[in-house]
């Protein structure tokens, strides 16, 4: 029987939607061209049937495939160095992504990188550096998400640790974008209601940091809005009833339109949350969560009237002030802390912070533009807890 949350998308590439999907893993594999794949995972994927499964449908499909899962859940460039020799060792000739944020991106990196001569962080997202590429040598990419969050099935870029500088860098390359993805809400049924809180709020501050971005691009805008709008209605339900398939599809779909959104650009959020994960290690999504009111509060002379008209869209009452009091609320709803110290974050390397946070490439898409003295300030702020003290 089929399932009414069953469809194929082609925007913005071919996603494949609906339970138990994953089967058709060896066809998807197919479209994309490779026949001998690498599966790049996590280390707490193997140890779970998910990862069987992948394999099990790849082998029915005459594609067996090499696993790579040497993965941090911050990935560092040594990982996707040895992901790429896996790649050369297997004789591969495409990867499937298959995970998490962490597992996608390396995935996705050990793709772009397998063919490269040039170093990695020649095409950090600067200017026009993925120019630098050689096209023909970029492998195609099938990607599968297990965690509704970070949207990287759908993205173009990832995000990796340079571990000499203790930094997030952003790699960017359009062929970097899978050319399938498979959306099974069944594969994140057994995550976790607190991982399922956290990388629920790494889809949110996408959107709603696309939505605040600047420039004209009202399809980025629409699609980041209705992301929201299902994160605010299916996100607590995952979290209460990891069984929802209801609820795990829509915030599949939310997060994989968080990161087509954010084409548009990111802001502070994240500009703050690349160098807590890089010194800190701590979760991206719970991080960005943790991070949320103190930039929208600090963003408000530039989102205000934007963030009134989405208040009442939302039927949230009070306008930007009663929209902050909702992220509070859902913040606490769903296991996210009000400050950075409760995840282990002080102050002193609130300034080394901040200088890394104003040259992140997200900082290009915040609506007000922060330096050095904005970040350190609102770093300050979230360790402490202090709203007001976040305040334009």
């Amino acid at each position: 029987m089929t399932s009414p949350f069953t469809a194929a998308w082609n925007y913005p590439t071919r996603v494949l939607v609906g339970p138990g999907r994953v089967a058709e893993l060896g066809d998807a594999c197919a479209q994309a061209g490779i026949a001998r794949p690498l599966l790049v995972t996590d280390p707490g994927l193997m140890s779970t049937p998910l990862v069987g499964r992948a394999l099990a449908a790849l082998e029915a499909a005459g594609r067996p495939a090499t696993v790579f899962s040497e993965v941090k859940g911050n990935p560092t460039d040594a990982n996707v160095e040895a992901g790429v020799a896996a790649y050369c060792a297997a004789g591969a000739d495409g990867v499937v992504a298959f995970g998490g944020g962490s597992g996608l991106d390396v995935g996705k990196l050990v793709a772009f990188m397998a063919g490269q001569t040039r170093p990695i962080w020649d095409f950090e997202d600067v200017d026009d550096w993925w120019t630098r590429a050689d096209v023909a040598a970029i492998a195609p990419i099938v990607a599968v998400p297990t965690t509704a969050g970070t949207g990287s099935e759908v993205g173009r870029a990832a995000v990796v640790t340079n571990e000499g500088a203790q930094e997030k860098k952003i790699i960017f390359h359009p062929k970097m974008q899978p050319a399938v993805v498979i959306l099974d809400p069944e594969l994140t049924v057994g995550l976790p209601p607190k991982l399922t809180a956290w990388t629920g709020f790494d889809a949110l501050a996408h959107c709603l940091e696309a939505f605040s971005a600047p420039g004209f691009h009202p399809m980025a805008d629409g699609v980041a809005v209705n992301g929201a709008r299902l994160i605010k209605r299916y996100l607590p339900r995952a979290v209460v009833d990891g069984g929802d398939i209801e609820a795990r599809v829509n915030m599949l779909a939310a997060a994989s339109m968080g990161a087509t959104a954010f084409q548009k650009g990111l802001g502070a959020i994240h500009s703050l949350s690349h160098p807590v994960g890089a010194l800190y290690d701590t979760h991206h999504g719970l991080t960005n969560g943790v991070i949320m009111p103190y930039v929208l509060l600090a963003n408000r002379p530039a989102i205000e009237e934007r963030f009134t008209h989405l208040a009442r869209s939302f039927e949230i009452d009070g306008g930007f002030d009663g929209f902050i009091d909702w992220v509070l609320r859902f913040r606490e709803e769903l296991y996210v802390p009000h400050t950075l110290a409760e995840i282990g974050v002080d102050e002193d390397r609130v300034d080394e912070m901040a200088e890394k946070a104003e040259r992140d490439p997200s900082t290009g898409g915040n609506p007000l533009p922060f330096k050095a003295a904005h970040f350190a300030r609102l770093y300050r702020a979230a360790i402490r807890g202090d709203l007001d003290a976040a305040r334009a």
